[in-house]
């Protein structure tokens, strides 16, 4: 009699302990870090992304649910670099008081510098730019400013930091990196377990990294330039030798200027563009017009801002990665 009430006394004894070994509960602004998350927290967390596959997260707006989702969370992890407009008023009405991780903490991020014919233009470039930033005041934003730049550098007037900073495998390694440490942070008891975990991850990473590299290093120079929806993948092509060029900057929100579409335009008749690309989550038909007016052919869909679902051909951030490559070096191919 005396091993079962010494059994039922052991299990009581262990009750604040057994609640401590619940998973985490870990919110992710968006499908790509909530992917980069689970590669790390593997088990020891449950984590759900507030914008989820094939969504865009320029234009999300949270709801009561999603505030209660955040409220109860023990991490969240955002982007950071402006993309998630919406968070700070969402961590304060929700009472989140848990560990905050900024996975672009580590990242050097692109500016993109508003330009002018006249140089009336003044710049702005977001709340950290102290290196990246000239230190000016620039316009209330509610009248756009038109230009075009030749060659690649169409610009939308929407001047600010990249904040699609994940479209290096490079800066892979750093999100995961601070990802990592903040859920130590939240579990130190678990750091070993999330260590061997980024470790293992890391390698994917370099593997995958090595792979892209050696897709694009014999193409030629003068087959290298695309047009996307707007300027997401300013990241992947300082990494891979590409120029992206995009009618609007780096919010899907911006609307782009009759100047910018009419210099694309006349850029891809003349051959200066090697493929016309979607985006997945944003809308097509600027780039449809695009194509439809100059006979280009349209190389598929990429992935910029979300993962697809799990019947998609993205639903991880590396596949995400691996098939946005795979997509614009047959477009190329196909082109050259």
């Amino acid at each position: 009699m005396r091993r079962p009430l010494l059994a039922a006394l052991l299990i009581a004894l262990a009750g604040p302990a057994s609640a401590a070994e619940q998973p985490l509960k870990v919110v992710a602004s968006i499908s790509i870090l909530a992917d980069m998350a689970k590669n790390i927290a593997g088990d020891r967390a449950d984590i759900t992304a507030l914008v989820g596959p094939d969504s865009d997260p320029h234009v999300f707006s949270p709801t009561p649910e999603v505030a209660a989702r955040v409220a109860e969370a023990d991490v969240v992890i955002v982007n950071g670099l402006a993309l998630e407009g919406w968070m700070d008023r969402l961590l304060e009405s929700s009472g989140f008081d848990g560990t905050l991780v900024v996975a672009s903490s580590n990242i050097k991020p692109r500016v993109l510098e508003d330009d002018d014919d006249d140089d009336e233009a003044e710049h702005h470039h977001g709340e950290a730019g102290e290196e990246h930033a000239h230190e000016a005041e620039h316009h209330d934003g509610e009248a756009e400013e038109d230009h075009a730049a030749e060659h690649g550098e169409h610009h939308h007037h929407h001047g600010g930091l990249d904040p699609h900073a994940w479209q290096s495998l490079a800066n892979g390694h750093l999100y995961v990196d601070a990802i990592a440490d903040g859920l130590i942070a939240a579990d130190p008891v678990d750091a070993d377990y999330y260590r061997a975990n980024r470790d293992a991850y890391d390698a994917q990473i370099d593997a995958l990294d090595a792979e892209v590299k050696a897709k694009f290093a014999d193409m030629p120079a003068a087959s290298r330039t695309i047009i996307t929806n707007h300027d997401a993948f300013g990241y992947f092509g300082d990494a891979y030798g590409l120029t992206f060029v995009a009618p609007v900057g780096f919010s899907t929100e911006a609307e782009p200027s009759a100047k910018d579409v009419a210099a694309l335009i006349r850029q891809i008749r003349t051959g200066g563009i090697s493929a016309v690309f979607f985006e997945s989550g944003a809308d097509r038909r600027l780039v449809e017009r695009i194509a439809a007016e100059t006979s280009a052919t349209v190389g598929g869909t990429l992935y910029a801002g979300s993962l697809s679902g799990p019947s998609g051909p993205a639903p991880t951030y590396l596949d995400m990665m691996r098939y946005n490559a795979r997509t614009i070096a047959a477009a190329i191919h196909s082109d050259s």
